[in-house]
This record gives structure tokens, sequence and C-alpha cells, in this order.
């Protein structure tokens, strides 16, 4: 049932190294199509619609969240996929899931739970995707998780390619840690790229942290904006700003295309084994596009994650977890009964982690307000 004319080192579900666990299937579809609707049907996957990508979910109906923005990445990597003949399926289901790990509040709320946890080995949000799909899910009979297929879960954690050769890495223990992991799998951290970066920009501009005129020194902005006003004389200005992001979408698109592909025959890949060996990721940016793109995401570190409006939240949110976290440690008994029943089976401090790290923003701020105001319902 999977596509028919799939490249020679594409992934192929006929070729998966299995599941965990043994179960009885209710039909025949290809494991990588049902490990993306496992994925879209988990709690962990619903609750990204309150989490923040910038802006806190209470700022506005408008802005991303992690849900919006995975579903965009996912839309990319897929695009992609399609080009290169590659597992779509695959490429979906990793794309749905990279977030999944993410803690309320975006990175701000990643950095507070890895100091918290330093001494319990630290938090990072694809080493929690993977928790999330491995062991805190429930709701299959006989396991926890959602018993993906092998390929899922490696990419879950390898698809940066950042860990290659790790061997002492214990999360990566199960997950051939010296090689490379497929194709599918090294697309989805620039087609993540790709998603946030433009959608930072529209989101940047709707908010007025970021100006056009702010933009004009980013070349790569200015260029397709120039481009966009000679194919469209006379748009709106609105028009004119989606048109330039969905145009710079696009171009980063092809390039990313052309210039994996070319890597991959320079590099004599004919089947997945040869992807898995190679000794550095397949998946990239031409120079000149990579060095545009690295301008860009200078320029939205300083203009919008920076911006004042920003860090006054990102204090505030740091606050609010910090103090969550502090609180449970010391008082375990503010915990619902079904989260202290965890602490026995995954550590205190681990388990505190995880109930945090699950919170959508609001029901972050909601605990915090029952925990701190008097008249507050508990």
């Amino acid at each position: 049932m999977e596509r028919p004319d799939l490249a020679p080192y594409a992934a192929r579900s006929s070729n998966s190294r299995g599941r965990r666990h043994t179960e009885p299937f209710k039909d025949n579809r290809p494991a990588f199509e049902r490990d993306r609707d496992r994925i879209i049907h988990c709690a962990a996957f619903r609750r990204l619609e309150y989490k923040t990508q910038v802006f806190v979910n209470h700022e506005g109906d408008y802005y991303r969240t992690r849900l919006t923005h995975s579903l965009e990445v996912a839309q990319i990597a897929r695009g992609i996929a399609r080009q290169m003949r590659l597992n779509e399926d695959l490429v979906e289901a990793l794309a749905l899931a990279h977030d999944l790990g993410h803690t309320p509040f975006g990175h701000s709320g990643e950095e507070v739970l890895s100091r918290l946890m330093a001494d319990q080995g630290g938090f990072e949000h694809n080493r929690q995707s993977l928790r999330i799909v491995e062991l805190l899910e429930e709701r299959y009979p006989g396991f926890c998780g959602l018993n993906l297929s092998w390929e899922t879960r490696e990419g879950i954690i390898k698809h940066s390619c950042a860990c290659i050769g790790q061997e002492d890495d214990a999360a990566l223990a199960d997950y051939d840690p010296r090689h490379s992991p497929a194709i599918e799998a090294q697309i989805i951290d620039l087609a993540d790229e790709i998603a946030y970066n433009n959608h930072d920009i529209d989101d940047g501009l709707k908010s007025g942290y970021v100006t056009l005129i702010d933009l004009e020194q980013v070349a790569i902005w200015e260029e397709t904006w120039m481009m966009v006003a000679q194919k469209f004389p006379g748009a709106d200005q609105s028009r004119h700003i989606h048109q330039t992001i969905s145009h710079l979408i696009g171009a980063l698109i092809q390039d990313l295309v052309t210039t994996t592909t070319q890597a991959i025959s320079a590099a004599g890949i004919q089947s997945v084994d040869d992807v898995r060996s190679h000794p550095a990721g397949l998946v990239g940016f031409s120079p000149g596009i990579a060095e545009k793109n690295q301008q860009l995401k200078t320029f939205l570190h300083k203009y919008l994650y920076r911006h004042y409006k920003v860090e006054r939240m990102r204090l505030k949110t740091e606050r609010c977890l910090t103090f969550l976290f502090d609180a449970y440690v010391t008082n375990p008994q503010l915990l619902p009964l079904e989260q202290q029943k965890k602490m026995d089976q995954h550590g205190h401090k681990r388990a505190i982690c995880d109930y945090i790290a699950g919170m959508t923003d609001r029901y972050a701020l909601d605990e915090f307000r029952r925990l701190v105001e008097p008249y507050e319902p508990v």
C-alpha cells in the first residue's frame, strides 16, 4: 500500500525493524501510516494546541502554537519527501511527533526544567518526546506508550543528527547511535527551521515586534519581497507579506531538495544502509542559501525572540514553572493522586518533571494561581 515509486534509499514499512510489543492489528495499514495516526490521536499531540511557540497562548488567537507549528512542519516535510520520493508517512509521523516533548512556554520552559533537573540527567524535549511515545502515553492494553515502529522512534531521538556517534548516551542505546538515521528523519530538522523562521516573521509582523523596515536588512527577505512586487504589482501590503512568506518557503524547499539530491548522488547512496553508514548528514541547503538563512535566524533572535516584551513574559513563565516544581518537590501531596503514584515508578523528581512538561500554558498558569492565590478554588 506504500507509494510504488519510492527512491531506493527511502525507508519502507515492509523493512521495518518492528515494534517492541506484538499486537493484533484490526487492519493492514503500513507501519509508518499507523505510527502517524497513533501520534495524531495521542493526548500529548492534542495538548500542543495550548503550548507556546513564541507567544504564550493567551496573548492572541492569531499566533502559532506548538500544534499549528507541527502541522506546518508536516506540510513542508511532506512536500520535500514527495519531490525526493521518500516515505511520506514516516516523514509526516516524525514531523507531527518532533515537538511532543515540549514544555509549556516554549524554550524558556525547557531551559527551566533542564536547570531544575540537572542532578537527574537534565531535560531535553527530543528525549521527552521519545519518553512520551515509549512510556508516558497510556492508551493500549498490555503496554505503556504508543508502541511505534523502531524507525519512527529512532527518528524522534536522532532527527537532528547532532547525537550521532554518542555511544555513551543512554537515550540512544537502542537506536544504533553510531549510524545516521534514515533520510526521512534527517529532513525534519530543516523542515522545522523553514517553518519556524517564516511563521515567526508572520507572527512578529502581526504583533508589531518586527517591522517591514527592520526586515529590509535581511537579504533573503528583501530579495523575495522585490520578486513578489514584480510578480504581483499593486498587491496590498497584507497580501504582499503573505506572498513573500509563501515564496520564501518555496525557495528554501526547492534549494534543500536540489542540494540534498546532489549530495546523495555525489555520495553514491543507493540504499537505506548506505544512508545509515554515511559519516555525516546528507540533508542541507546550498552554501549561499545557508548563509542567508543564518542571517534570517540571527535577525529573528535579535528582534523577536529577545524583544523586551517576549523577555518579560519569559521571566513570568520561568517563575511560574520554578515555583510549581519546587512546591511539588517539597510537598508531593499537592499533586493529584495519579501523579503521586507515578513517583514510585519513575522517581520523585522525574515524575514531577513529566507532569509539568505535559502541562499546557493555561493549565500551568491556572495551577500557579491555585497554589498562590488564597481566593482561587483549588
